[in-house]
């Protein structure tokens, strides 16, 4: 539970972590739709976005209360746009290189490019601790780009995953210097308009025998790991460093590894000693906290 005794940095670092963990989850989810809806990365993105769009917009309508300013339009639809490059690139490398390697070398990677990042765009000064803690993410996402991974064609999965870390880490960048709180329908919406284009010839409808199944789990996607993760995520970079939110992002994957095994992914003795790091990692940085 979130309370106003925990300090504005405590309290964002909570966010930041409830937010890591619903994508860890939504990870899962999305892996399901791939093997039982005949949805690809491409359309599965498209309604992750369009539903968290339409719920925005519903409850915008039915607000009779004055609504908080609107971001500028630009604003949103560049990130809009960034998100839906980066979280279609993540889902192509879970397709590819399954779920436990796709989403832990996307947020392993994350750390370094956002510490990177910070000190020269935002002049963060990264703490002994701190520059201890990437090492050992670094460490465990080399372990990682080692292992052969589950998918069908873990290469490619790991350039997406590499590829999907450097769009995560611009947004970060760009959310942490431009002061973003929240994302918008116009986020949302604009880009489920960037995907539209390549979802319609992937073909954007579940099959007809999990049609069911299917909606329930886009919702979830729309709602869980999309609406309310990351109005958690841009709630705590308003008082977490960008690097420190990054390396919280490693719970991820550590949650991604443990649905992985549930779901029946194999785990190779690489695949959990990387995983070890980044909770290293983890620790090491609240630890900088205290």
């Amino acid at each position: 539970m979130i309370t106003h005794a925990m300090t504005p940095l405590r309290r964002g670092s909570l966010f930041v972590s409830a937010a890591a963990i619903a994508w860890g989850a939504g990870g899962a989810a999305a892996e399901e739709l791939f093997r039982t809806s005949g949805l690809g990365p491409i359309a599965v993105s498209f309604w992750r976005f369009t539903i968290a769009a339409t719920l925005l917009a519903a409850r915008h309508l039915r607000r009779s209360a004055p609504a908080r300013p609107a971001p500028d339009w630009r604003t949103s639809v560049l990130t809009g746009s960034a998100l839906a490059a980066y979280q279609t690139a993540y889902f192509g490398a879970m397709q590819d290189a399954g779920l436990a390697l796709g989403t832990l070398i996307t947020l392993g990677a994350s750390p370094i490019l956002v510490s990177a990042g910070a000190h020269v765009l935002l002049d963060e000064r990264l703490s002994k601790r701190g520059a201890v803690a990437i090492g050992i993410a670094l460490t465990g996402l080399l372990l990682l780009v080692a292992h052969p991974g589950s998918g069908p064609r873990p290469f490619v999965g790991i350039m997406l995953a590499l590829l999907s870390a450097v769009g995560y880490s611009a947004v970060t960048l760009w959310a942490r210097k431009a002061g973003t709180t929240s994302a918008g329908a116009t986020t949302w919406g604009a880009g489920a308009l960037c995907l539209l284009p390549f979802a319609l010839p992937q073909g954007v409808w579940p099959r007809s025998g999990h049609s069911t199944e299917s909606t329930s789990w886009l919702i979830f996607l729309g709602v869980v790991p999309t609406l309310l993760a990351y109005r958690w995520y841009f709630a705590g970079l308003t008082t977490v460093p960008s690097t420190t939110a990054a390396v919280l992002v490693l719970l991820e994957p550590a949650t991604a590894a443990l649905l992985a095994i549930l779901l029946g992914e194999q785990i190779s003795s690489a695949l959990i000693l990387g995983s070890i790091l980044l909770l290293t990692a983890i620790a090491v940085l609240a630890r900088d906290q205290a």
